[in-house]
Formats: C-alpha cells, structure tokens, sequence
C-alpha cells in the first residue's frame, strides 16, 4: 500500500512538472511575440512624375545704359528726368560747348606745329624724333576733340526708362554717370542650374515665373542665353531667361520663383512618413518591409517632392512594402508586426514638384 501511494506521488509530481515547463514555454513565446515592433506599411508603386526643377532669382533689365562723358564737361541740360520714358536716338543730354572751342584751337595749333616739323625735316632741318612726337600730339588732340564733339548732345541708345539721375544743369560730370537708362520690353531672370541639367536645358524652351507682388500669377519667359562654362565651385551654370514685358508690369528688383519643366520619368513615389533621415550625415532611408517578416535599412535618393510624397530615384523597387509609422525601434533586419497594411494610394500621382 506504501508502495502504491509513493508511486501515484511521484506520477503525480511528474505531470505537474510536465505542466508548468510546457505553461512557461508559452508564456515565454507569446512574450516573444508581443515584443516585435509594431509599424504600419503601405504598398508603393512607380508613377509618372512630371520633372519641374524650381529657382528663385531677382528681376533684371534687359539692358542697362549709363549716359556720361570721357572727358569732364559742365551740363547745360538734361531733357528727361527719373521716370521718363525714352526712345532709341532721343536727346536727353546737352552739354556746354565752351570746351570744344578750345579744344579746337589746341587742335590746329598742334597741326600748324606737325606741319612745320615734316616740312623742315624735308629740306634737312628738325629731326624724326621731334616730327613723330609732334604727330603723337597731333592725334590724341584729334581723338579729344572728336569725343567732345560727339558727346556735346548725348542720346539714349536703347528704348527704356530713366533710372538713376546724378547731375543737375551747370554741374560739371565727375564719375558718376548723368543718367541711367534701363531697358524693361523684354526683362530677364539669370538662375544658376544644377550641373546634371546642362544637357536639359535648350535656348528658347518655356519658363514658368511667379512673383511674390502678383501672387499665383503666372508670367510665361523662354530660355534666351545659356552660359557655355560650369561654376567649380557652385557646379553651376547660369541661364538667362527673357520676359516680354509688354505691360510693363515686370520691373527690375522685384523677387522672382521660375519653374522649368524638363519632361517626365516613371519612377516609385513613397509617402513622407517613410522617409528617415539618418543623424548626422544627411543620408535619406526607408525600411522596406521582406517576405520573411523583417525590414531592410534602404538608404534612397529623393527627387520630386510631391505635396505628402516623394519620388525615388533610387534605392526602393517598384511594389515593394515600406514602412510608415513606427520607424523608432527599428533597426535593419529587425522582425516586425504589420498592424496596418495600406495598399498603394492611386490619388498619389503628381505632375508638379521640387528638385532636392
């Protein structure tokens, strides 16, 4: 009887233990499982993303012209002011002819004296180095005097408005040049583009801008002049951008955005929440969730951006599930627990977006 109740003990102690490992194994798994990250997903696909590439530039005049003398002379008048509108041709400055008088004078005394000096040299008096000294003379006064003579009435060389005004009449002219013309049919912005769009960019392609004073307004400009070297420094080169201006409406200063369409590519497009940006170097990176349940640390590179999105140019395949939400304890490799999958978003297209 002994012997029956130990072993009915011993059978019974045997199953409890059996009970209580097989109860924490489970326990354990079940921990296990409940300790995966939890994220959100979404399946992404590629797209065809319009290729707009965005600078910001300052207004400029088409031409500039700064109305002065190159000899110092008094200013008898000035025949527009600030603001005044002018033609190709059109007198707007007239000086004092006091000097020209003089320096006509200084002018036949010095041909008097040339004249003097080849004919001695020809019946053997004088000498060459007085004749070619004295013909030295002779043509700076000629050069002087013909400057003066064209620069008694100064007219505009270009259609345009006056801008700057520095002299009044009877002051004499300094440095400072007497007027300044600026031309505004057309206007021009200079933008400095990325050294990979050299090959995009042609003369007479179309240029969106927007001014900050007119708003959304749009004012259509064409490409008229791209600079032929790249800046080493910058890796960039700078392209004109000619506005018609027929209303005026445009004026040199004023803050310019410009928009250049360069086509369009098929490329995968992610939400923003994907995006990680990695501390310290600047790289961009999406955890891109595998077939076994784990994420991969995809570093990528961004092009367009596209209101809540961004197009990839590299480093995520078309398909492929990527991580939105819950990115904090991820680590590449790290088993994760999908709590939402949300399939590709169709209304994610965009035709418009900024170059990084």
């Amino acid at each position: 009887m002994k012997h029956t109740s130990r072993a009915i003990c011993a059978a019974l102690a045997a199953i409890a233990f059996t009970s209580c490992g097989s109860s924490d194994k489970e326990t354990a798994q079940k921990s296990d499982a409940e300790e995966l990250p939890k994220v959100e997903t979404r399946l992404v696909r590629s797209q065809q993303v319009d290729q707009t590439a965005r600078y910001t530039a300052t207004v400029e005049a088409f031409k500039t012209n700064n109305i002065s003398t190159s000899t110092p002379n008094r200013i008898k008048q000035i025949l527009v002011d600030v603001g005044s509108k002018v033609s190709k041709g059109q007198r707007v400055v007239v000086l004092d002819n006091v000097n020209i008088e003089q320096l006509k004078v200084r002018l036949d005394n010095t041909e008097r004296e040339y004249n003097r000096a080849v004919e001695l040299l020809s019946i053997g008096g004088g000498t060459q180095q007085s004749v070619d000294q004295l013909k030295t003379e002779l043509d700076a006064a000629r050069r002087q005097y013909s400057n003066m003579v064209e620069n008694t009435v100064l007219v505009s060389p270009i259609n345009g408005v006056v801008t700057a005004r520095n002299y009044d009449p009877g002051d004499m002219t300094g440095q400072l040049p007497i007027l300044t013309l600026e031309q505004l049919r057309p206007v021009k912005v200079m933008i400095n583009v990325t050294e990979s769009d050299f090959t995009k960019v042609r003369v007479g392609m179309p240029a969106d801008i927007y001014l900050d004073v007119y708003g959304n307004e749009r004012f259509v400009g064409k490409v008229s002049l791209i600079h032929p070297t790249i800046d080493p420094a910058t890796r960039t080169f700078t392209v004109e951008i000619e506005i018609p201006n027929n209303d005026e409406r445009v004026r040199p200063g004023m803050f310019a955005r410009v928009e250049l369409n360069f086509g369009s590519a098929n490329n995968v497009v992610v939400p923003d929440r994907a995006i990680v940006k990695q501390t310290g170097s600047g790289d961009k990176y999406v955890y891109v969730l595998g077939a076994d349940g784990k994420v991969s640390f995809n570093k990528v590179e961004l092009g367009q951006r596209l209101d809540d999105a961004y197009e990839l140019l590299s480093g995520v395949e078309d398909g492929a599930e990527v991580v939105v939400t819950g990115q904090t304890r991820l680590a590449d490799g790290v088993a994760v627990e999908v709590i939402n999958k949300t399939p590709t978003d169709g209304n994610a297209a965009a035709t418009t977006g900024n170059k990084q």
